[in-house]
């Protein structure tokens, strides 16, 4: 295992977010959770590949939607407890069909859709 991924500060559940962005445009598609074990994978792979906390298991993005995410780049930031991957996206990022988990600004106390769903 790369000493880097052992240096990394982690929560109490072993966990650190990962900011995912568009590797061409800079557009923040989602945030997820990794360990040590999915950041290998990812590594590995060149496919995102998450640690879910609901399922308590591992799920690589896009394996049964096709909307992969190849790896362009993996950063760290100052503190050692995130990572920022730029990817290039294949289809949504977002399970509700957006090709951004963002697709909410808040305007006058409410929320606002501010993008398309995509087409399936």
């Amino acid at each position: 295992m790369p000493t880097f991924i052992e240096n990394l500060k982690y929560d109490a559940n072993g966990l650190i977010p990962a900011i995912i962005q568009d590797h061409e445009n800079g557009e923040v598609l989602m945030m997820a959770w990794m360990n040590k074990e999915s950041l290998l994978k990812t590594i590995e792979t060149q496919l995102c590949t998450y640690w879910s906390r609901s399922r308590q298991k591992f799920w690589v993005k896009g394996e049964t939607s096709g909307h992969l995410q190849h790896v362009k780049s993996i950063s760290v930031d100052c503190d050692q407890d995130a990572l920022l991957i730029k990817v290039e996206q294949t289809g949504a990022a977002c399970h509700e069909n957006y090709r951004s988990c963002f697709f909410r600004d808040v305007a006058d106390g409410e929320l606002v859709t501010n993008a398309l769903r995509l087409e399936e």
